[in-house]
């Protein structure tokens, strides 16, 4: 039953962040291309990326959908056509939205993506922004010293006495909780709280619950004194930023394959890192932040 209610919550919120790229007064007619983000600071940051990019090297106008959802919301938005281009990883399209198996070597994972995303949904993958942005899975600081903790294998024996807290995509996809948890043999003293991405770190601070699912480039990390536990196993495939963009839009705008092109390998995962702790540490304004970045890139 509680599955069926998540399911249906996550049916309305699709519906409703379909239907607010119609209703909106920043609809296409008031702009040339639409260029989403996910709900979380780094799709934002990355999104301003894009968004900029375009502005910054065409005369084509870009309308912002942030925090338009997950994976999943945005996927179905960009292939009816509500949106035009959106920031993906690559093992997240690969596992989540193809549903096929991990690969872990990033080129023939990145080559099989932009094969499938071309034929099945007239999408183009653009190069990836040359970082990856894995899974981390956290816990406290205070937690890893007090039982010597670095691995996920390691860990293992003491998660029956935690509490975890995951977004809800990382229980369903195919990457996510279950083959992890068979992976590891991970148990817990209670089946895992579904949480908002944006409040894992709070819930762990405040011992809520015990170990999380969060990105490997989340600035809030070092600056809460949290620690990742390595993936000794090396259970996660690549998940490596990569714009995807309708090839019906690129026809449309064939300068835009153009413009998106200086994006290709211009980002370590440390200064992803750094530009999420200046929006989320700092509260530096999004746009300024991608200004200042774009500059020291000579962009």
């Amino acid at each position: 039953m509680k599955k069926f209610v998540v399911y249906c919550l996550l049916a309305f919120a699709l519906v409703m962040a379909i239907a607010s790229c119609n209703s909106s007064p920043n609809n296409s007619s008031s702009g040339d291309i639409i260029v989403a983000s996910k709900d979380f600071t780094e799709q934002d940051i990355l999104g301003e990326l894009l968004a900029q990019q375009i502005e910054a090297t065409t005369n084509l106008k870009v309308v912002r959908r942030p925090r338009l959802g997950g994976s999943f919301i945005c996927h179905n938005a960009i292939t009816s056509g509500k949106i035009d281009a959106y920031i993906e990883y690559t093992g997240t399209a690969f596992t989540g939205i193809l549903k096929q198996k991990v690969i872990n070597d990033p080129k023939i994972l990145y080559e099989k993506l932009k094969q499938a995303y071309a034929q099945q949904f007239n999408l183009e993958v653009m190069p990836s922004l040359g970082f990856n942005s894995t899974f981390a899975i956290t816990i406290r600081g205070e937690d890893a010293r007090r039982y010597n903790l670095r691995t996920l294998s390691e860990a293992s024996k003491y998660t029956p006495q935690w509490r975890a807290g995951f977004g809800y995509e990382f229980l369903e996809r195919e990457d996510g909780y279950a083959g992890l948890a068979k992976t590891y043999n991970l148990r817990f003293a209670k089946p895992p709280q579904i949480m908002d991405l944006g409040l894992i770190y709070r819930a762990l601070i405040q011992k809520q619950v015990d170990l999380v699912a969060g990105n490997s480039t989340d600035g809030q990390i070092a600056r809460l004194g949290l620690v990742v536990l390595e993936d000794d196993k090396q259970y996660f495939p690549p998940y490596e930023p990569t714009p995807i963009v309708r090839q019906a839009i690129l026809a449309k705008y064939p300068q835009l394959k153009k413009a998106i092109a200086p994006l290709a390998e211009l980002m370590t995962a440390d200064e992803m890192r750094r530009l999420n702790y200046l929006v989320e540490g700092e509260l530096q304004d999004i746009k300024e932040v991608v200004r200042e970045f774009r500059k020291t890139k000579g962009l």
